[in-house]
């Protein structure tokens, strides 16, 4: 299946394909191998858990404290198959209770608002951490959760032989 990476002509209307999700299947190795993360969701989405408080002092002035974001996103389901690239390390991870840095890899977020790349790009460290295996009938499922963990940096993709390559915005 050929990817689609134009805005369709006459409409402003971001569909759900414009963003694309990837995660580095390499977990940590010389050169990222992108997994394009969604094909089995018909929903996906990045929960930012934005974290506030309200303070109220006896004056009654009222202080919001904004203590960040804790993202994550569920990818549920996600169908064991042999030939995705990233089955091997969820198995892994899942099947012999990985944990920490066992667990760490890259993301890389997408957002094509443009017609032509370079696109927009973010690239994090990330968690993935399976939250079950097993399922119903008709697949072995082992959804899991991506856990941003820091290091955020935006930069740019093109697409070369089919796959995104990201340039950090230059730091300065």
């Amino acid at each position: 299946m050929a990817e689609q990476f134009a805005i369709a002509e006459g409409t402003d209307k971001l569909l759900r394909s414009h963003l694309k999700h990837f995660i580095d299947a390499s977990f940590g190795g010389e050169t990222p191998n992108w997994f394009k993360v969604g094909r089995d969701n018909s929903e996906l989405t990045m929960d930012l858990s934005p974290s506030t408080e309200t303070v109220k002092n006896v004056w009654d002035e009222t202080d919001i404290v904004d203590n960040g974001y804790e993202p994550n996103m569920s990818v549920d389901p996600y169908y064991a198959r042999k030939g995705d690239s990233i089955y091997p390390k969820v198995k892994d991870i899942a099947f012999n209770r990985l944990t920490g840095d066992d667990c760490k890899t890259t993301m890389l977020e997408v957002l094509i608002d443009k017609t032509e790349a370079p696109y927009d790009a973010w690239i994090e460290d990330c968690l993935i951490k399976p939250q079950s295996y097993g399922g119903e009938q008709g697949g072995v499922t082992i959804p899991f959760e991506i856990k941003p963990c820091g290091n955020r940096k935006h930069g740019t993709i093109t697409i070369t032989s089919g796959k995104p390559v990201f340039t950090p915005d230059a730091e300065g």
